[in-house]
């Protein structure tokens, strides 16, 4: 086990990976112009136009977990970069679609190789990409996703009410 983890809970294990990542991520999108939220949005809505789809703003905040605002601001600066497009939905007029110019999808494909080859560094403890212990642990990880959390359940603040008499 690395410095700093023995002893350590999971979610402070699931909060350093995902610092670990995001740290390598940002470093190695940098020389493209792109950061690691940048990257997210980018790879996502490439991956969602080669399906055939033009996501909403919203559409795409859901997909990557992103705040809908935050998504926004990222899609604005894209757009200043001239990787992204932003129009307006013809089907509603208050939703904005989003679209990886000629640009940004040369950008994009680019990054995909760059960071696909950090995930395969990544999980070369594991056995690989392909392995049956990566995918092991992609069913875990998606399992830990799915969980619902209602954050005020585990808050000792937050005391159910009572009558009083």
């Amino acid at each position: 086990m690395s410095n700093g983890s023995e002893g350590a809970t999971p979610g402070f294990l699931v909060w350093r990976l995902s610092m670990k990542w995001r740290v390598a991520v940002d470093r190695a999108v940098a020389p493209l112009g792109l950061t690691h939220a940048q990257y997210s949005l980018v790879a996502s809505l490439y991956g969602m136009q080669r399906s055939g789809e033009r996501p909403s703003q919203r559409r795409l905040a859901d997909h990557t977990g992103l705040e809908p605002l935050y998504v926004s601001k990222l899609a604005r600066a894209l757009e200043s970069a001239g990787l992204l497009e932003r129009t307006r939905d013809p089907r509603d007029p208050r939703a904005v679609q989003l679209a990886l110019t000629e640009q940004g999808l040369e950008v994009t494909r680019q990054a995909i190789d760059v960071v696909h080859g950090l995930l395969q560094q990544l999980l070369d403890p594991l056995g690989g990409l392909g392995s049956a212990r990566t995918r092991a642990f992609m069913g875990e990880l998606t399992a830990l996703l799915d969980a619902p959390l209602d954050p005020s359940a585990s808050d000792p603040f937050n005391e159910p009410e009572t009558e009083q008499s």
